[in-house]
């Protein structure tokens, strides 16, 4: 009896042995396991989220953290993923559309996709370029009230960008010219501040150190949140006024120093879940996070984060999404 037992066990042996082979006698590719360590370091409130990475390939990463920072009750969403291994892909539509239409209607496989900068009705306020190619500029031009007059303002407003190689980075920055003009980088934010005088209009030349932004693709906001390992929040120079010490929902993207990329999606205005962080908050958790840079997209009611196909945080607005003019949306690079 045993040596016909032998001889089965050698069967189906060499048969597994075939099955695991291609036609042509090389290995057949085995599915890639999703990524079992975190792309960044994180504290224990951040949970990985593995009931939207269904499927996800290695290089992006979904996390939830519900602590409650200054005795407030917080429902947080990032996104992490490597942009060398997935695409950041920035969007912009002749219409306001909801974030979860930017999703549905992007065809190759996707990710995730949150809401992007400041925007009008039918207009973008922020910067959106994709493949070097600008869909829409940052906002060159204010108007506040200086000496009881109508004043012009033109500031130097925060923007992220990924050069041809992913390699990510934030920067104050200008459209110098007409159109699109180019788009020039400044160390330092053009120092305008209500009831004091504008400052020159940014050039080649001022601020002090400007350089042509030699960027891919980027996605514009306001304010600077972090720059160069320092919380650095530029709101008073930038003009930006958006309830910035209000606890709201608020979106964010930024980057760490091993040059992973963050999408935070903060849920705000809801009572029964997060009821929303000041700028210094937002900026404070991206900071703890490891982020390098980081800059403030727009938020309250424009906040919305769709990752594999499910909505995450609650919209704040009452009537449920807002349709916006910019998004980014992760995807496969293939």
């Amino acid at each position: 009896m045993k040596q016909p037992l032998t001889k089965l066990l050698i069967i189906a042996a060499a048969l597994l042995a075939s099955c695991s082979k291609n036609v042509d006698n090389s290995p057949l590719p085995q599915p890639t396991a999703t990524d079992s360590v975190a792309l960044i370091p994180l504290t224990q409130d951040w949970k990985k989220a593995i009931h939207l990475m269904k499927d996800f390939p290695n290089g992006v990463q979904v996390f939830l953290n519900k602590k409650t920072i200054n005795n407030k009750a917080t429902v947080m969403y990032a996104v992490v993923f490597d942009p060398k291994l997935i695409e950041l892909k920035p969007v912009t539509s002749a219409t306001n559309k909801k974030v979860s239409d930017f999703y549905n209607e992007e065809s190759s496989r996707k990710f995730a996709c949150i809401n992007g900068g400041f925007f009008g009705t039918n207009t973008s306020y922020s910067l959106s370029m994709y493949n070097g190619i600008i869909s829409a500029v940052n906002i060159k031009a204010l108007t506040r009230t200086y000496n009881s007059t109508n004043t012009s303002y033109y500031p130097t407003r925060a923007a992220f960008g990924l050069k041809a190689d992913g390699t990510p980075e934030v920067a104050w920055i200008y459209h110098v010219g007409t159109g699109n003009g180019t788009i020039y980088s400044y160390p330092t934010v053009s120092p305008n501040f209500l009831n004091s005088a504008p400052q020159a209009v940014p050039s080649a030349t001022f601020p002090t150190g400007a350089t042509v932004w030699s960027v891919n693709s980027a996605i514009g906001g306001s304010p600077m949140l972090i720059k160069n390992n320092n919380i650095n929040i530029t709101d008073e120079e930038e003009l930006i006024v958006i309830d910035n010490n209000a606890s709201r929902a608020r979106s964010a993207i930024g980057y760490t120093n091993n040059n992973k990329v963050i999408l935070l999606a903060v849920e705000g205005n809801n009572p029964n879940g997060g009821t929303g962080l000041s700028l210094a908050e937002l900026a404070q958790v991206m900071k703890d996070m490891g982020c390098a840079g980081a800059i403030n997209l727009d938020g309250g009611g424009s906040t919305s984060l769709i990752v594999n196909g499910t909505a995450t945080v609650k919209p704040s607005d009452s009537g449920g999404e807002r349709p916006v003019i910019t998004a980014l949306i992760l995807k496969s690079k293939s």
